[in-house]
This record gives C-alpha cells, sequence and structure tokens, in this order.
C-alpha cells in the first residue's frame, strides 16, 4: 500500500488558498528560459577552454551539460506532476526522505544558491549599465568600506547601489501579483532570447573569422594552453596527481568534471517553474513540459552560442579573453569599439529577466517552509493579490545584505583589495547544488517504491536508464570536484551542515506552536 502524504500534501491535495493559477505551458517555459540565461553564458567558455585546452572540449562541455540537465528535468518532470504544490524540490526530498532533508536543500537554497544567484546578477546588471553609464562605477562609493575583522567588510558603493535598486524593484513589482510577474518575464525573455540568438548568427554569418575557423576546427582536439589542475588538498597530492586534459583518459575526466561548475552552473534555475507550481493553471501537465522545453531550448542556444564563439575568435582569444568577457570580445572583433555596447545592452537585458524568474520563483520556498513551520512564520502568508509578499520581502533584504558584505584581501605591501562574499559563496554551493540534484533524482527510484499506487500523469523519460545515467554522471563530478576542488566543496558541505541546528530550533519550536493551538 502505498504511504500516506506529509500533512502538509494532505492540506494542499486542493488548489492552495488564495493562489492564482496564471502561469500557461508558454508562461511557464519563459520562466525556466529566463532564470537559466543570464550572464554565465557570456562569460564561462574562457574558464572552460582554460581547463579542456580544446575548442571540442569546450563544445562537448557544454553537450555533457546538455544531457545532464536535460535528462534531470526530463526526471523532474515525474516529481513535479506527482506533487504540483508551491516549494518543487524542498517538496519532492521532504517527501521522498525526511522534512530534514527538504529544510536542507531550502536552506541552502534561501542562504545562498537562490539568493547569492540574484546577487551577482544584480551586480552583474549594475555592471554592465556602467558601460552605458560610466558613473555607475565599483569604487565611487556612497559608504566606504568599513572592516569587520580581518576578511570581511561592509561597503556602498554606486554599483551595488544599483544592483539593490534592482532588486528592491523587481521585488516590488512582484508583490502586485503573478500576472504582472509572469508579463515581465515573457517581455524580458523573449527580448533576450533574440538577443542571444543574434550573437549566435552574427558570429557564424556576420563575423566568420576564416583564420579562427582554421585554426579552430582543423585542430579540434588538440589540446594547448590547458591549466594544471591540482587536488584540492595537499593530503590528496600523494593520491592524485597534477594533472591536465592532455593528461589521457583520467586527465579527460578530471578536466571534463571541473569544467562542468561553469556549465552547470550558467545552465542551472531551469527547476525554478517546480517553485510555483500552484501557480500553474496546469501543473500536473504543464510543470514537466516547462522544464523539458526550456531546457531544450537554452541548451540548444548555448551550444550555438559557443560555436559562434570559436567561429569567430581562436581558441587563444576565447582562452584570454579580458575579464573572461568572451562575447565582447567577439563583438570587439567584429564591430569594433560598439561592440561592447551592444554586448552590454544585451547582457542589461538578459540580467534583470533572469532575475525577475529567480526572484518570483525563490519566494515560493520559503512559503513551502513556513507552511511546514520550518521558517519565518510571516513567510508562509500571501497578500491580497496572491503571493507570498513577507517571503518576497526577506529575501530582498538577505539579498541586500550579500550585496553589500565584502570580502577583504590585504597582500603583502599592504595594499587592501575587496572582492564580493556571494561569488565566493557562490562557488562553495555549486557542489551542495549537484548534490541535491542527485538526491532529487534518486528520489524518483525511493518514491516509486514508496508510493507505487500513486497518481503519475508524466513517467520519467527512460526510467530507469536515464535517471540512473544521470546519478552515475552526476557522482563522477561530485567525485571529481571533492578531490580536485576541495576547498570549494568541503565550504559547500559546511553551509549545508550549518542547516542542521538551524532546522533542529525550528522544528522543536514549530512542535511547541502546535501543542499550544
Amino acid at each position: 500500500m502505498a504511504q500516506p502524504a506529509h500533512p502538509a500534501v494532505i492540506l494542499s491535495k486542493k488548489d492552495e488558498p488564495g493562489f492564482v493559477r496564471a502561469i500557461g505551458l508558454f508562461d511557464g517555459t519563459m520562466i525556466v528560459v529566463g532564470s537559466m540565461i543570464g550572464s554565465g553564458i557570456f562569460i564561462v567558455a574562457a574558464d572552460i577552454s582554460r581547463v579542456t585546452g580544446s575548442p571540442g572540449g569546450l563544445l562537448l562541455t557544454w553537450i555533457i551539460t546538455g544531457l545532464l540537465t536535460i535528462s534531470a528535468a526530463l526526471a523532474y518532470g515525474e516529481l513535479a506532476a506527482l506533487f504540483p504544490h508551491a516549494g518543487g524540490q524542498y517538496v519532492y526530498l521532504r517527501e521522498a526522505y525526511s522534512p530534514l532533508w527538504g529544510f536542507l536543500y531550502g536552506w541552502t537554497l534561501f542562504l545562498v544558491i537562490q539568493t547569492g544567484t540574484i546577487a551577482a546578477v544584480a551586480v552583474g546588471f549594475a555592471r554592465y549599465l556602467g558601460v552605458l553609464f560610466p558613473s555607475i562605477s565599483p569604487t565611487t562609493w556612497i559608504i566606504h568600506p568599513i572592516s569587520l575583522g580581518s576578511k570581511l567588510a561592509i561597503s556602498l558603493s554606486i554599483q551595488q547601489f544599483v544592483g539593490i535598486v534592482m532588486v528592491v524593484l523587481i521585488t516590488f513589482l512582484n508583490t502586485l501579483g503573478v500576472r504582472l510577474g509572469k508579463l515581465i518575464q515573457n517581455i524580458f525573455t523573449s527580448a533576450k532570447t533574440l538577443s542571444l540568438l543574434g550573437l549566435i548568427l552574427i558570429g557564424v554569418f556576420v563575423g566568420r573569422n576564416h583564420a579562427a575557423i582554421a585554426d579552430n576546427f582543423a585542430n579540434f582536439w588538440t589540446v594547448r594552453g590547458a591549466v594544471p589542475i591540482e587536488p584540492g588538498a595537499n593530503f590528496f597530492q600523494g593520491w592524485f596527481p597534477t594533472l591536465t586534459a592532455a593528461s589521457g583518459f583520467f586527465g579527460l575526466v578530471v578536466a571534463f568534471g571541473v569544467s562542468q561548475v561553469g556549465s552547470l552552473f550558467s545552465a542551472d534555475a531551469w527547476n525554478n517553474i517546480g517553485f510555483t507550481a500552484a501557480e500553474v493553471k496546469n501543473p500536473k501537465r504543464d510543470v514537466a513540459l516547462s522544464m523539458a522545453l526550456g531546457t531544450i531550448v537554452v541548451i540548444t542556444l548555448y551550444c550555438l552560442a559557443n560555436l559562434a564563439y570559436l567561429f569567430a575568435l581562436p581558441l587563444a582569444q576565447i582562452q584570454n579573453a579580458p575579464d573572461d568577457r568572451v562575447a565582447t570580445a567577439a563583438l570587439n572583433a567584429i564591430f569594433g569599439p560598439v561592440g561592447a555596447l551592444i554586448m552590454a545592452g544585451a547582457i542589461i537585458i538578459s540580467t534583470f529577466g533572469c532575475n525577475n524568474g529567480l526572484i518570483l520563483a525563490g519566494s515560493r520556498v520559503a512559503y513551502a517552509m513556513a507552511r511546514d513551520g520550518l521558517f519565518f512564520r510571516a513567510t508562509g502568508k500571501l497578500n491580497k493579490k496572491g503571493v507570498p509578499g513577507i517571503a518576497l520581502i526577506y529575501q530582498c533584504v538577505w539579498i541586500a545584505v550579500l550585496i553589500l558584505l565584502r570580502t577583504k584581501r590585504v597582500d603583502a605591501a599592504g595594499a587592501v583589495t575587496y572582492g564580493n562574499l556571494y561569488s565566493n559563496l557562490l562557488d562553495y554551493v555549486v557542489f551542495a547544488a549537484l548534490m541535491f540534484y542527485v538526491l532529487t533524482i534518486v528520489s524518483v527510484f525511493v518514491l516509486r517504491k514508496k508510493r507505487p499506487d500513486a497518481e503519475r500523469p508524466y513517467k520519467a523519460f527512460g526510467y530507469p536508464v536515464v535517471p540512473a545515467l544521470y546519478v552515475i554522471a552526476a557522482s563522477v563530478i561530485l567525485f571529481v570536484l571533492l578531490f580536485y576542488r576541495t576547498e570549494t566543496a568541503g565550504w559547500s558541505l559546511v553551509i549545508v551542515l550549518l542547516g542542521l541546528p538551524v532546522y533542529w530550533l525550528w522544528s522543536r519550536q514549530s512542535a511547541k506552536t502546535k501543542l499550544n493551538a
């Protein structure tokens, strides 16, 4: 017999009270596409090409990312149809394992994954707006950096201020209802999809560089300029050697595993439509379809964009693009200095649309956690427009804090440089995000066993082979990152584990509240 559902699921069998079911298939697909396409596709090709060391390695990295992402989306479709409720992946993990696992995901999502990404995209928006308006500078201070210890500071530059204003504006607009939120998403996602398509067409047909094409495609798999990949901790150096992509089969496995950090991060957020399932008109069908269609569209565009880079630039120029801005370098090679302005405009549109989707969807996870007594109670309420307005505000405040906080570094000469705390945190949680994806795909198998009689309007494509292949491939990447990016993997686990005492406190408080009710 099927096991009984978690109480929260029983309560939400009918339409969840107050939510407005206004998101159709096209809207859902636009949320997926818009949340996935940020600024990463315009930047990460430089690092990927340095790690893999060949044009073929650059493209194969994106093909691997595409296969992983699409296969994961097809498996998630079963879970989305099984639990068409607000919260998405939080709900899937809660139902497959326990409320603890759902909370650890939701905690990490709110603390870093979603909010850190929004902070990074917001500052990226401000940085590229600064290309058009130079007064938006990272060193023009409203509040000069104030030290918070040897490694942390807080500051407010014009660039940070613009990023915060962007987040506040989008948050406010999304408190006015999901219909407005989806309208903004549709407009900006359509615009940036056309912008990316325009970049592809320009790179392939207008900016064809015959010298670059000859260099890249005549030596498609020839490794050159590949950076050494060292074990991530001293105690691993006796076990694992320093490698490059030219170091044989194991070197290739490590290179492609490490290169997935950038590409998987750029292709992340495809699962965000699951967070908004309570507002989808036909969630048992359209959430799964939105995930599948959105990921296929984005991965196709990403692969074509990297092909366009190879048509416009020799590999060495991709590897050494100034500030890793490969797309800007490509347009600069085609149009000269005006190319940087064109690229800045495209990224401004892209980042605004990306953050709208992330802000809209992320607040629904905090709402679902609060409904289970595992987050601030106020975030579990909907406003008059049928959206979790308080959850949106809490999310906005934490994003602003992440933007304001800076890392501090003092060199041997005593010079102080400032970085972005959210950037470090995002590096750390890539490992955790992939780990939660693996756990969620495994939950397809778990729930088939726990609830064999549950209605499944959609079943995972290629089950059990395709989901199993994802779990195996993603697990290999996790092991590579554990041994060759040990610091980031270790801190990633620390961030997740910090949720354990928080869960204990919240669940205890929730139990007391229910007892006194």
